[in-house]
């Protein structure tokens, strides 16, 4: 019974999908490489959340006591942002306090491509997901007027009009849906970015305000 409804289900949404027309096919493109990278990227900013604010506090800690653990520490961490940009300042041998913040400063600069990464992305798609969908109603209105012709009956060329009305809608609204679904993410992960600056800029303070103390005595 299951079965037969989901054959039903793919054979209305194959129909639905073929009415759109050929712009379907790079909207279906889109909204896949969306999800893919929305799905990526969740996984990233899910293991940032989960494992950094310990790391912060047990390396802050660490470093404010002098423990030669914090090096080895810091490497067990190497997969996240903060403790590349930890590393990189406690990682120096002897600095000064300037050395210590041009250090962490180099770093979480180069960190930010990682940390905006896709979002560039996600917006190409926002922008062109309805030109696309635009497009096909285009093509649909096209394919609907081309049908009817001069001293032809309304009910001769009904069927073409129908169909070419069916694809400028279904494109439109399916274009719409993936730029929707586009600025979502873009949106999520451009503020959880912003929030990760915050972070790294309130952490590595800290931080070197303990090695400028450390650096006094």
């Amino acid at each position: 019974m299951e079965s037969g409804e989901n054959a039903i289900i793919m054979d209305d949404f194959i129909k639905t999908f073929n009415a759109g027309g050929a712009v379907m096919y790079p909207l279906l493109l889109a909204s896949i490489l969306t999800i893919a990278l929305g799905i990526e990227r969740l996984y990233f900013w899910n293991k940032i959340g989960r494992r950094e604010k310990p790391i912060i506090r047990t390396v802050l800690d660490l470093y404010q006591n002098g423990s030669p653990l914090v090096i080895d520490r810091l490497e067990r961490e190497q997969d996240l942002p903060i403790a590349r940009i930890f590393m990189a300042a406690i990682g120096l041998k002897d600095p000064t306090p300037e050395e210590f913040r041009l250090a962490m400063e180099s770093e979480a600069h180069a960190e930010i491509p990682i940390l905006r990464r896709f979002i560039d992305i996600f917006d190409a798609i926002i922008g062109l997901a309805p030109l696309l969908g635009l497009l096909g109603t285009v093509t649909g209105l096209i394919a609907s007027f081309s049908s009817l012709k001069i001293g032809q009956s309304v009910g001769a060329g009904s069927n073409n009009v129908v169909g070419g009305i069916a694809e400028a809608l279904i494109s439109t609204a399916t274009g719409v849906i993936v730029a929707v679904m586009a600025s979502l993410c873009a949106n999520l992960f451009r503020a959880l970015y912003q929030r990760q600056m915050s972070q790294i800029q309130e952490s590595t303070g800290q931080l070197e305000l303990i090695h400028r103390r450390n650096w006094q005595q």
